[in-house]
């Protein structure tokens, strides 16, 4: 069978690419409205002279009875949720009934965890007083369901205890998708999607677009349609609802032009990047440095959804994926649970640095799935790496032997460094060849760095930056680093493997042992220099 190149799949087979903000859920929040203190001052602001949980119960009702009365008024459903159904497919009911392009579909009831305030009493002589805090508990929550001419479905749910927080769903790609039928540009939707556009940079343009303005632009129309738990009065005393980012995910979807291509390319990944999601490969695509201490599970999933396999893989509290989009494109999806990650606040406002951090990211994991298939070298080219060599200066370089631990990890080590701008020191190095030479292997210190780096140098692997201690990978060493990488885990791995068994070694892998070494030696004893695979 003919070996799939992956990359001119993507250059040749792929009728629409589009990066997009994808699902976007916010939180609304009182910042005023955060302590007990301010609950109190807030209660002093409604006329309240004692602030008793009784005060706010008499809140809670009224809040109630408005929300009751609203959709009496508007003719609007209620709908409680029991416990375990899909919201969403309750939605779905709805809307296939909704024909307006704005409006209200229903409201929904459902009794959920928050974290609201709780009073506790203390008696004090004949004096009451009542110490109040942030516990979680059991309270209900009206989901309002929303058809926006803007955003197209959303939903606005309140939570009916104070400090009467806020959660918002949004979709980016339904966004674009209203913004795309209002300047006339033809298209085919996908589910979450774009199939076929008739004019794709104008469509790239509109995605380009959705930020915090159009956010804000959506809750604060709402608030006034909608009832709500502050009044005219309260939002003149300056208790304002502020919006943060709770989860949102950024995407890329790349439109094949035939789904056999799609698949092919989905196999081809799935199949050379099981590790992705190790900590040594996972750096590379959130360009960030992983070391022992950093929080959470670094690993990479393959998960089977029928015959569709999907790919995932972890950082912290972020999550990557890539998956086969109904058979007709690759989706690649990166969702950022806590900003915190990546050292930034949750303010909507930091939104477009998200988006393109997660375009990044995005970007990064399919560069180093095209890298990992672009690392062919000349025989000469290989002979330069396992052989001792003398440069035109007369310096001696010794051999990176094939196959020898320490080499294989030192290679290993530099993949992870690909797309690292600021390159790698002496130390950063040094502590990926030690996690990957384990210890079964002798300490391995910076004096012995220091001799591989000479090595890599010297046979023009890496390059040093004038006036530091800090390397980067030369083209050439990209090359030799995942090439000699992915011989190892695909060949040399399962070899050894099957002669560290008491069993003799099958003789179909005895016999393509046999031919891979035949043909490397021919290779070698006929080599010419290709400059162009250097």
């Amino acid at each position: 069978m003919t070996e799939i190149d992956i990359n001119e799949i993507l250059k040749e087979h792929v009728t629409l690419d589009i990066e997009c903000i994808d699902r976007m859920y916010l939180n609304g929040y009182i910042p005023n409205l955060q302590v007990p203190g301010q609950l109190v001052n807030f209660l002093h602001h409604r006329g309240y002279e004692i602030p008793s949980p009784a005060m706010l119960g008499q809140m809670t009702d009224a809040y109630k009875a408005t929300v009751e009365a609203f959709a009496k008024e508007n003719d609007i459903p209620l709908f409680h949720f029991e416990r375990g159904v899909r919201k969403d497919n309750i939605a779905a009911q709805y809307r296939e009934r909704h024909g307006e392009q704005e409006g209200m579909l229903f409201i929904g009831i459902a009794q959920e965890r928050a974290y609201a305030y709780k009073a506790r009493k203390r008696t004090q002589g004949k004096k009451v007083f009542f110490d109040y805090s942030r516990q979680s508990v059991f309270v209900n929550h009206y989901y309002f369901y929303i058809q926006d001419d803007d955003f197209g479905p959303a939903f606005i749910k309140v939570c009916t205890y104070a400090p009467y927080a806020v959660k918002i769903c949004l979709n980016g790609h339904e966004w674009a998708k209203r913004q795309s039928c209002k300047r006339g540009i033809a298209f085919q939707p996908l589910d979450n999607g774009f199939l076929t556009c008739d004019d794709p940079q104008a469509l790239q343009e509109i995605c380009d677009q959705l930020g915090p303005e159009q956010i804000q632009a959506f809750f604060d129309k709402w608030q006034t349609k909608l009832p709500w738990r502050l009044t005219p009065q309260d939002r003149e005393a300056g208790y304002q609802y502020r919006l943060s980012i709770w989860q949102v995910e950024f995407s890329r979807t790349q439109v094949f032009d035939d789904p056999v291509r799609g698949r092919q390319w989905f196999e081809a990944i799935i199949r050379d990047n099981l590790d992705v999601g190790r900590p040594d490969r996972i750096q590379l695509v959130f360009e960030k440095r992983i070391t022992k201490r950093t929080p959470g599970l670094f690993r990479t999933q393959v998960i089977e959804h029928g015959v569709n396999p999907s790919l995932h893989a972890y950082y912290k509290k972020t999550h990557v994926k890539q998956y086969f989009k109904e058979n007709r494109a690759l989706r690649t999806e990166t969702t950022i649970n806590n900003t915190r990650d990546f050292g930034i606040g949750k303010d909507i406002s930091n939104l477009p640095f998200l988006q393109q951090l997660g375009r990044q990211v995005n970007r990064r994991l399919l560069d180093a799935q095209r890298i990992s298939y672009d690392c062919v070298l000349s025989a000469q080219s290989l002979e330069r790496i396992v052989q001792p060599t003398v440069t035109d200066d007369g310096q001696r370089t010794p051999a990176l032997r094939l196959g020898e631990p320490r080499v294989m990890a030192l290679l290993s080590a530099l993949t992870s460094f690909v797309h690292i701008p600021n390159g790698f020191t002496n130390k950063t190095l040094r502590e990926q060849v030690a996690d990957l030479l384990g210890l079964d292997h002798a300490p391995y210190g910076a004096a012995q760095m220091s001799y591989d780096l000479r090595r890599l140098r010297l046979k023009g692997m890496i390059w040093r930056v004038p006036d530091s201690y800090r390397y980067h990978l030369t083209t050439y060493g990209r090359k030799v680093a995942l090439f000699f990488a992915k011989l190892g885990a695909r060949i040399f791995r399962q070899f050894l493997a099957a002669l560290d068994t008491a069993q003799p070694v099958p003789l179909p892998l005895a016999t393509a042992f046999e031919q891979v070494e035949q043909a490397v030696a021919q290779l070698v004893d006929h080599a010419c220099f290709l400059p162009s695979a250097a």
